[in-house]
């Protein structure tokens, strides 16, 4: 990743709301992209690291989508 453009090829998405429709409010949006910016960085930062102390990079990845696909919705229904 080019340390001078640290987003480039990083584009925030268009938050959305469970019925589709987008967030509207700016602060909202303003705060997710800020949070979705910052995680990639240390995600990066992380990768990086790793790399550099000879770990495998497809683990590393795999890691990483196995720690996202674990997170827990504090809010969302309960089974």
């Amino acid at each position: 990743m080019s340390k001078d453009k640290p987003n480039a090829g990083f584009e925030v998405p268009v938050w959305k709301q469970p019925d589709g429709q987008p967030v509207s409010c700016l602060e909202k949006v303003k705060v997710l992209n800020q949070n979705l910016i910052e995680i990639r960085q240390l995600a990066q930062d992380a990768l990086e690291d790793a790399v550099l102390m000879g770990c495998d990079e497809a683990q590393i990845r795999a890691v990483f989508y196995d720690l996202v696909a674990k997170l827990e919705n504090p809010y969302g229904k309960k089974s």
